[in-house]
């Protein structure tokens, strides 16, 4: 029988990027739900007779129920994942169907990660945070840590240009990330940290280089010291052009809370930021690039490796993360019940060969250490 899989707000950039993966590598009748019938079919017509498009209201429990119920795997795209709860995945667990998001906010993954028990019961292999960042990003920072004896120390800086050839969606995440001060794992404590703040100049790949980028409020802040025994994680971000990342600064600093609060203000800037990227995209591009650097101990001595990634769209590279993720799974080649972040799931070697498969290239290297 032929594979069924559901793509939740596949419609979307990133959701139709995923539906692509899909079409691309697995044999798969994909199944495409949104709240807007003319754009999910023309993301249809787009991808080809496999893939379908069904009209879905997450609020409509009993039309949820059936898709899922109908489905060999569900890929929940329909962020912003703060406004999310664990209905769908707890759906999923009890119709035994397993489970993929590309969720990337850590209110959300703790409240999936909570459902592990449950989903190890029912024999479900539910793995969270599957995209570009958070997703591809935690498993290169696994092929980092076991290049080490021990580690201490987690660098993961992110970068992406105008509007990463993502939707409006991607904007909401970005703005709802400033609401508040989080906790990140600092010298083996927990630390409050305002968003947006303590930039740092890092030296990402061509046609980078030395670019800004700021704390950010992301899930692996929290699983990677859960998952690897390591004293500190710093997950940051930055965007190109650079005056952006100002612009964002401005607001994480400047504007009263209770605006970052309101759902209008961040719809506001949310949309508004989009127009702009409609623009700076014809200069900048839509790239990603990304650079995870582990520190630790090497057969005794001190010892730096890092690894880095640059993709000509972020949107596509996000496809690939969480789409590789559903091969290995619907192949049997990936099979974990309970529910997992990304480096929790997925072994280096199924790593690697997917994203080969891809064309998409990861550079290693050691990294000299300072006297």
């Amino acid at each position: 029988m032929t594979e069924q899989v559901l793509i939740l707000g596949g419609s979307g950039r990133i959701g139709s990027s995923v539906a692509a993966d899909l079409v691309a590598h697995t044999q798969a009748q994909v199944i495409l739900t949104g709240r807007h019938e003319a754009a999910g079919m023309s993301v249809t017509q787009e991808l080809g007779s496999k893939v379908k498009f069904l009209g879905l209201d997450l609020a409509d429990d009993s039309v949820l129920r059936d898709a899922i119920a109908s489905c060999n795997l569900v890929i929940h795209c329909a962020g912003p994942f703060h406004y999310r709860d664990d209905r769908v995945l707890k759906l999923c667990i009890k119709e035994g169907v397993n489970y993929l998001d590309v969720s990337d906010h850590p209110s959300y993954t703790r409240k999936a990660l909570d459902c592990r028990e449950e989903a190890a019961a029912a024999g479900v292999t539910a793995i969270v945070n599957t995209g570009i960042f958070p997703g591809i990003s935690n498993s290169m920072v696994r092929q980092c840590v076991e290049q080490l004896d021990e580690t201490d120390r987690i660098h993961l800086s992110y970068l992406v240009s105008g509007s990463g050839g993502s939707g409006v969606t991607v904007m909401r995440t970005t703005f709802l990330g400033l609401q508040k001060p989080f906790e990140v794992w600092i010298d083996g404590q927990w630390q409050e940290i305002k968003p947006y703040s303590d930039r740092e100049v890092i030296e990402f790949p061509p046609p980078y280089g030395r670019t800004g980028v700021y704390w950010f409020d992301m899930p692996e802040a929290f699983t990677l010291p859960e998952t690897f025994p390591v004293k500190t994680v710093i997950t940051k971000f930055g965007t190109v052009p650079d005056f952006y990342n100002y612009l964002t600064w401005s607001v994480a600093h400047w504007w009263p809370s209770s605006w970052l609060r309101n759902r209008y203000v961040i719809e506001f800037l949310a949309r508004v930021s989009h127009r702009m990227t409609d623009v700076s995209d014809r200069f900048t591009g839509v790239g990603v690039a990304i650079r995870s650097e582990v520190s630790g101990r090497k057969d005794g001595q001190p010892a730096k490796f890092c690894s880095t990634l640059v993709h000509e769209n972020t949107a596509v590279a996000a496809g690939y993360g969480t789409g590789s993720l559903a091969e290995l799974v619907l192949t049997g080649k990936l099979k974990k019940p309970g529910v997992w972040a990304v480096e929790q799931a997925l072994p280096t070697d199924l790593f690697e060969h997917t994203m080969q498969s891809r064309g998409l290239n990861i550079h290693q290297e050691w990294l000299p250490q300072k006297n």
